[in-house]
């Protein structure tokens, strides 16, 4: 990131395209191992994931996010229907150099928007105790802890935690 750069300086675009799939997973697996020390096996969860999104993608319903700064991807944020007027939210990041400039923030207030604009009536989604400050911002948009469980999922103990939103 460059001193001068802000967040007008990010495009959010909405559709897939080649070689996303691969990247997100990609970033996922770098940072998280990077960050939290998280194994291979966070990695192939995300992938299997993404491949499950592909293969359901209903445009009317699901949503992604995609930030990119000079063409390159730098964030993510991903809507998927679980129907019932449920939506799942999934694979929030942001680079490390993006963090701080509202970046976040915005692509909650997009996710709430949509949320809202296709009538969903309840979100959830599942994170970890590790990430703090994904869960203030689902705390600030009203999301409430619900459900926690001791996991190694990921190559480490930890402890997921599940939000939900009614609205």
């Amino acid at each position: 990131m460059t001193p001068s750069m802000t967040i007008d300086d990010i495009i959010i675009r909405t559709e897939l395209q080649a070689g996303d799939i691969g990247y997100i997973t990609h970033l996922h697996g770098i940072l998280y191992k990077k960050e939290y020390d998280y194994g291979i096996a966070f990695e192939a969860y995300v992938a299997n994931g993404l491949i499950e999104f592909y293969a359901m993608y209903n445009p009317e319903k699901d949503r992604v996010w995609i930030c990119e700064h000079a063409t390159r991807i730098i964030g993510f944020l991903l809507l998927m229907d679980r129907g019932n007027d449920t939506a799942q939210l999934r694979y929030f990041i942001i680079e490390p150099a993006y963090r701080g400039i509202g970046l976040g923030r915005k692509l909650m207030r997009l996710y709430m928007a949509h949320l809202k604009s296709r009538g969903y009536t309840h979100s959830y989604l599942w994170t970890t105790h590790e990430q703090q400050a994904a869960a203030y911002l689902y705390l600030k948009e009203g999301f409430v802890l619900t459900e926690e469980k001791n996991s190694s999922a990921f190559g480490k103990p930890l402890t997921e935690q599940r939000y939900d939103l009614n609205s």
